[in-house]
Protein backbone atom coordinates (compact mmCIF):
# COMPACT_ATOMS: atom_id res chain seq x y z
CA UNK A 1 0.00 0.00 0.00
CA UNK A 2 1.46 3.43 -1.04
CA UNK A 3 2.09 6.10 1.72
CA UNK A 4 -0.10 9.30 1.69
CA UNK A 5 3.16 10.81 2.78
CA UNK A 6 4.78 14.04 0.83
CA UNK A 7 7.18 11.91 -1.43
CA UNK A 8 10.05 14.72 0.08
CA UNK A 9 9.44 13.74 3.64
CA UNK A 10 9.21 10.13 2.59
CA UNK A 11 12.44 9.92 1.01
CA UNK A 12 14.06 12.27 3.94
CA UNK A 13 12.92 9.74 6.57
CA UNK A 14 13.83 6.48 4.52
CA UNK A 15 17.35 8.03 4.27
CA UNK A 16 17.49 8.96 7.62
CA UNK A 17 16.33 5.11 8.95
CA UNK A 18 18.85 3.15 6.49
CA UNK A 19 22.10 5.24 7.74
CA UNK A 20 20.77 4.61 11.60
CA UNK A 21 19.70 0.96 10.56
CA UNK A 22 23.59 1.06 8.98
CA UNK A 23 25.08 2.31 12.86
CA UNK A 24 22.76 -0.04 14.57
CA UNK A 25 24.11 -2.94 12.53
CA UNK A 26 27.79 -1.88 13.09
CA UNK A 27 27.48 -1.46 16.80
CA UNK A 28 25.47 -4.51 17.08
CA UNK A 29 28.32 -6.40 15.06
CA UNK A 30 31.28 -4.44 17.29
CA UNK A 31 29.46 -5.76 20.21
CA UNK A 32 28.93 -8.86 19.44
CA UNK A 33 32.96 -9.23 18.26
CA UNK A 34 33.90 -7.62 21.38
CA UNK A 35 32.04 -10.26 23.24
CA UNK A 36 33.78 -12.74 21.29
CA UNK A 37 37.13 -11.50 22.14
CA UNK A 38 35.79 -11.30 25.68
CA UNK A 39 34.66 -15.30 26.08
CA UNK A 40 37.72 -16.03 24.51
CA UNK A 41 39.59 -14.48 26.94
CA UNK A 42 37.92 -15.80 29.76
CA UNK A 43 38.73 -19.15 28.22
CA UNK A 44 42.48 -18.53 27.83
CA UNK A 45 42.79 -17.20 31.50
CA UNK A 46 40.81 -20.00 32.97
CA UNK A 47 42.35 -22.45 30.80
CA UNK A 48 39.64 -24.10 30.81
CA UNK A 49 36.81 -24.72 27.99
CA UNK A 50 33.28 -25.84 29.03
CA UNK A 51 30.21 -26.75 27.18
CA UNK A 52 28.25 -23.41 28.26
CA UNK A 53 31.96 -21.30 26.75
CA UNK A 54 31.22 -23.24 23.38
CA UNK A 55 27.58 -22.70 23.23
CA UNK A 56 27.83 -19.06 24.29
CA UNK A 57 30.21 -18.71 20.75
CA UNK A 58 27.69 -20.51 19.12
CA UNK A 59 24.84 -18.03 19.94
CA UNK A 60 27.42 -14.93 19.01
CA UNK A 61 27.88 -16.43 15.64
CA UNK A 62 24.42 -16.73 14.88
CA UNK A 63 24.29 -13.11 15.80
CA UNK A 64 26.99 -12.21 13.39
CA UNK A 65 25.13 -14.35 10.66
CA UNK A 66 22.04 -12.73 11.33
CA UNK A 67 23.70 -9.37 10.59
CA UNK A 68 25.17 -10.53 7.49
CA UNK A 69 22.10 -12.05 5.95
CA UNK A 70 20.31 -8.64 6.70
CA UNK A 71 23.25 -6.66 5.28
CA UNK A 72 22.78 -9.14 2.20
CA UNK A 73 19.32 -9.87 1.93
CA UNK A 74 17.73 -6.98 3.57
CA UNK A 75 15.76 -9.41 5.69
CA UNK A 76 16.36 -12.15 8.85
CA UNK A 77 14.96 -15.10 8.86
CA UNK A 78 12.84 -16.23 11.17
CA UNK A 79 14.69 -19.52 12.02
CA UNK A 80 18.03 -17.69 13.02
CA UNK A 81 16.24 -15.66 15.87
CA UNK A 82 14.72 -19.39 16.80
CA UNK A 83 18.09 -21.10 16.09
CA UNK A 84 19.90 -18.49 19.41
CA UNK A 85 16.67 -19.47 21.37
CA UNK A 86 17.68 -22.94 21.26
CA UNK A 87 21.53 -22.22 21.84
CA UNK A 88 20.18 -20.24 25.06
CA UNK A 89 18.08 -22.90 26.28
CA UNK A 90 20.99 -25.72 25.93
CA UNK A 91 23.47 -22.93 27.42
CA UNK A 92 20.30 -22.36 30.12
CA UNK A 93 19.68 -26.10 30.93
CA UNK A 94 23.74 -26.65 31.11
CA UNK A 95 24.70 -24.13 32.99
CA UNK A 96 21.89 -24.63 35.89
CA UNK A 97 21.73 -28.68 35.66
CA UNK A 98 22.36 -28.79 39.24
CA UNK A 99 20.37 -25.98 40.89
CA UNK A 100 17.48 -26.79 38.25
CA UNK A 101 14.61 -28.61 39.45
CA UNK A 102 14.02 -31.73 37.05
CA UNK A 103 10.63 -30.68 36.20
CA UNK A 104 11.71 -27.28 34.89
CA UNK A 105 14.12 -29.24 32.56
CA UNK A 106 11.71 -30.91 31.35
CA UNK A 107 9.90 -28.00 30.32
CA UNK A 108 12.92 -26.20 28.96
CA UNK A 109 13.71 -29.52 27.18
CA UNK A 110 9.63 -29.35 25.99
CA UNK A 111 10.20 -25.41 24.50
CA UNK A 112 13.58 -26.56 22.82
CA UNK A 113 11.68 -29.44 21.02
CA UNK A 114 9.05 -26.93 19.84
CA UNK A 115 11.31 -24.81 19.06
CA UNK A 116 13.11 -27.15 16.75
CA UNK A 117 9.75 -28.47 15.50
CA UNK A 118 8.95 -25.20 14.20
CA UNK A 119 12.50 -24.48 12.42
CA UNK A 120 11.57 -28.30 10.83
CA UNK A 121 8.23 -27.13 9.86
CA UNK A 122 9.01 -23.48 8.44
CA UNK A 123 11.81 -25.44 6.35
CA UNK A 124 9.50 -27.99 4.72
CA UNK A 125 7.06 -25.09 4.20
CA UNK A 126 10.05 -22.87 2.64
CA UNK A 127 10.56 -26.13 -0.05
CA UNK A 128 7.17 -26.80 -0.63
CA UNK A 129 5.78 -23.10 -0.63
CA UNK A 130 8.73 -21.09 -1.55
CA UNK A 131 8.49 -17.04 -1.57
CA UNK A 132 7.36 -15.49 -4.72
CA UNK A 133 10.10 -13.32 -5.73
CA UNK A 134 9.01 -9.49 -6.21
CA UNK A 135 10.49 -6.92 -8.08
CA UNK A 136 10.68 -3.16 -6.67
CA UNK A 137 9.23 -0.92 -9.99
CA UNK A 138 11.30 2.00 -8.12
CA UNK A 139 14.90 -0.24 -8.63
CA UNK A 140 15.65 1.48 -11.23
CA UNK A 141 14.88 4.59 -10.99
CA UNK A 142 17.91 6.92 -10.12
CA UNK A 143 18.22 8.54 -6.70
CA UNK A 144 17.96 12.53 -5.44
Amino acid sequence: MPSNLPKGFSHRFLKLFHILEAILLVAITLATIAAMISEFVHVYVNREIKLTDILLMFIYLEVLAMVQQFITHGKIPVRYPIYIAIMAIARYITLGMKELDGIFVVWLSLAAFILAAATLIIRIGHHYWPYEIVTDPNKNQPED
